[in-house]
């Protein structure tokens, strides 16, 4: 199998898969953040008996919260995030309930007793910090990779190479899954939370682990065969390591597929966000990491650079 043969078909794929996620981030209104990244109400309730999970969004839906999002917290226990609840106003009537006094008593009539644990608002102020927290997470974890592949693969030429292109396939997985999420907010008004974040590093830690499994290949087969050109030698890597790849991802995927569907909706953007993001990171780690090194090496990324510029291309190998 030519792999190699259609580089720039792959990164053609590429761009036309990417570019229009890109510009729907790049209009307002790009992403459609959820609770953790604006302010809301967070409260855990604990039931006397077991409920089921649906009748209890019911509940929050007709107080007007139908964005409210449920996890299970232990035995007939549920921490719900909704957006804010009305705070109580120091000059309030005595004979006006409180949003929280209303929620109890919608609670008490739909299940009977209950218990509302803790009753907590996110300000904006600590919504903006975990913004800021999650973006340095995925910077800090970028770096980390690049240092990492730098060192792993020093004895040979380039090795800065290998990490750069590494980081620049994670990149291209996370544009990907954010254009995705972008588009979909738009369509479907989905919104991003805290465990979205979660998901998007362990898409770039998969996408990594799939390239380092490539790139290592690449790097024992330019040793065992000196004598073949660098395109040679990544083809007969990609090929061998292809099998692996594909069947590797597909296991995976298909317990994601499971998960989306029976998983409940309390995980479904978690899982849309790993089965969006390992599906390119499968892709990248292929047809995009490797050919970023042939392209390197053959001296196309200056040439392109130059092209940008308005300069003469000037094309050598090892460059």
């Amino acid at each position: 199998m030519d792999i190699v043969r259609w580089k720039h078909v792959y990164f053609l794929i590429s761009a036309i898969l990417i570019i229009p996620g890109v510009i729907s981030l790049l209009l307002p209104g790009g992403l459609k953040p959820g609770i953790d990244f604006t302010s809301g109400t967070i409260m855990t309730i604990r039931f006397d008996k077991p409920i089921n999970e649906g009748d209890l969004r019911a509940v929050f839906t007709d107080m007007g919260h139908p964005e409210a999002v449920i996890q299970g917290a232990g035995e007939n226990t549920y921490i719900v995030r909704t957006a804010p609840f009305e705070q109580t106003q120091a000059n309030q009537p005595e004979d006006q309930k409180t949003a929280r006094q209303r929620l109890e008593d919608a609670l008490k009539a739909r299940f009977g007793s209950e218990e509302i644990q803790s009753f907590d608002h996110v300000s904006p102020l600590i919504a903006s910090e975990i913004v800021w927290k999650s973006v340095l997470a995925v910077g800090a974890a970028c770096v980390a990779i690049l240092l990492y592949l730098w060192w792993a693969f020093r004895k040979v030429p380039q090795p800065w190479r290998y990490g750069s292109a590494a980081v620049l396939a994670l990149i291209h997985d996370a544009l990907f899954v954010l254009g995705a999420f972008s588009i979909l907010g738009r369509l479907f008004g989905i919104e991003l939370d805290s465990i979205f974040i979660v998901a998007v590093l362990t898409v770039i830690g998969f996408s990594v682990h799939d390239t380092i499994v490539v790139f290592d290949r690449i790097r024992e087969n330019f040793v065992r065969h000196p004598g073949e050109s660098f395109e040679d030698v990544v083809n007969h890597s990609l090929t061998q390591t292809l099998a692996r790849s594909l069947n590797t991802s597909l296991t995976v995927l298909l317990t994601l597929v499971t998960l989306l569907l029976f998983g409940g909706v309390t995980i479904r953007n978690f899982v849309l966000a790993l089965l969006i993001g390992i599906t390119a990171g499968t892709y990248s780690s292929i047809f995009f990491a490797s050919m970023l090194l042939v392209v390197w090496e053959r001296g196309e990324l200056r040439g392109w650079w130059a092209r940008l510029r308005g300069r003469p291309a000037v094309q050598r190998a090892g460059v």
